[in-house]
């Protein structure tokens, strides 16, 4: 019947109002909330078949999802691991059954934002429970091949297990001039030394030795000269190797290294320019240059300077801070200033961001309606970038919320009055039998 069709409206009209003042008062309890994402209802005609005369009203339909991919706006914090992403994305994390689990067991669940500190054991987490993941970097601060597909090889970021460390040196750059006078009839013959600092495998400091002993001339310049390398990590008296090394002083290749031979335990490589010498850690590869090329070193007439002398390695450095760059690069900073990356944070993205299932703490999963997921590197396709020392606000309107509550203050009020209404008719209906 047309009037309990009427009732019925009335009824599934209020049903939906208070569906809409549900997720109103979520949006506004959530306002403060960081990386909360506003949950929105929808509204849809119920169309009944009209068979007579008579129209039956059909009433309403209600149905509600999170804006999530609604990107909110982020605020400057003073914690560096404090995270968001800036553009589509989440980050991934984990709970903390998932922290000792193996990868297969693991629940992967993404948020748009975090404030991550580190626990007692060094994890990256926040105050609801959810632990920071990522592909973990080798020595050398790559991360390998990965699925992009799954969580299969990201592990929770740990950053109490890189409390001190040390950089081994592999390879020192001589940047020296070497006088062309030396080589001369008459000169003195004194050798020119240079130390260079380098450090072990255990972030122990060393002295490499460099001498430099021009060969005289009989008649004329020789551009000649005879290197020794001595180690003071072993026998600092005995040579571990050596070099013999004429200079040009042709008009087209003036100063450049003409031809380099190795002595002793050195090996030169003329292609690469390097020389390798074997040290108790290790190899380590010293350039001097490549025959007819400017780097390296040079021989002209100017004093003997050592202008640019560089190495790698580091000592014994203690942990200062962790950053978090935008590529989502964790990196850990000594107070030696070396820096040491640790882990690749990657940006998870869905086809569809609001089919994702919502959880506790700003959280959310996989679903069916979500599509596949894939694992970005940060500010690449899609992807936005990691920004630290961010989080990202709210995407709760408080002014739009409030209008939203007073029209659906309205709105169900006056499917309420629909309901009384109909109530009296019935009322009426009732009382022609008296």
């Amino acid at each position: 019947m047309t009037i309990s069709s009427s009732l019925n409206a009335g009824v599934m009209g209020l049903n939906a109002n208070a569906t809409r003042l549900a997720t109103i008062s979520d949006n506004i309890s959530n306002s403060a909330t960081p990386g909360f994402k506003r949950s929105y209802t929808d509204f849809s005609s119920l169309v009944l078949q009209q068979r007579s005369a008579a129209y039956s009203a059909g009433g309403v339909r209600v149905q509600t999802f999170k804006d999530i991919a609604a990107l909110g706006s982020l605020i400057t914090t003073g914690n560096s691991t404090d995270l968001a992403i800036d553009g589509r994305g989440l980050l991934p994390v984990t709970d903390g059954t998932g922290v000792n689990s193996l990868a297969a067991d693991r629940r992967l669940m993404m948020v748009p934002t975090g404030s991550f500190t580190p626990d007692k054991n060094g994890n990256l987490r926040t105050e609801s429970g959810l632990f920071l993941m990522g592909w973990p970097a080798d020595s050398t601060g790559t991360v390998g091949a990965v699925s992009r597909n799954s969580g299969i090889n990201l592990e929770p970021v740990n950053v109490g297990a890189s409390q001190f460390t040390a950089e081994p040196t592999t390879r020192v750059n001589l940047g020296i001039n070497l006088p062309a006078e030396a080589t001369e009839p008459g000169s003195s013959g004194d050798p020119f030394s240079l130390p260079i600092e380098y450090f072990d495998n255990l972030g122990r400091s060393h002295t490499l030795s460099l001498n430099f002993t021009p060969t005289l001339g009989a008649t004329s310049a020789s551009n000649q000269w005879t290197v020794e390398i001595f180690d003071s990590a072993g026998d600092p008296t005995t040579s571990i190797g050596g070099l013999n090394l004429e200079y040009d002083d042709s008009v087209a290749n003036g100063g450049r290294l003409l031809t380099g031979a190795s002595t002793g335990g050195a090996s030169y490589n003329a292609t690469t320019g390097l020389v390798t010498v074997t040290l108790p850690h290790g190899d380590v590869d010293i350039f001097i240059g490549r025959p007819g090329q400017d780097e390296g070193m040079s021989q002209l007439a100017a004093p003997f300077s050592p202008t640019n002398v560089t190495k790698d390695g580091s000592p014994i450095g203690d942990l200062q801070s962790i950053e978090v760059d935008e590529q989502g690069f964790v990196q850990a900073i000594y107070d030696t200033g070396f820096r040491r990356t640790l882990y690749q944070i990657p940006v998870a993205d869905v086809p569809n961001m609001n089919g994702l299932r919502a959880l506790n703490g700003q959280a959310y999963s996989i679903s069916a309606d979500s599509g596949d997921l894939y694992l970005w590197d940060a500010d690449s396709g899609p992807a936005g970038a990691v920004s630290g020392f961010s989080i990202m606000e709210s995407t709760t309107d408080i002014a739009s919320e409030l209008t939203d509550l007073i029209e659906t203050q309205r709105a169900y009020s006056s499917n309420a009055k629909i309901v009384q209404t109909v109530d009296e008719m019935l009322q009426e209906t009732t009382n022609l039998k008296r």
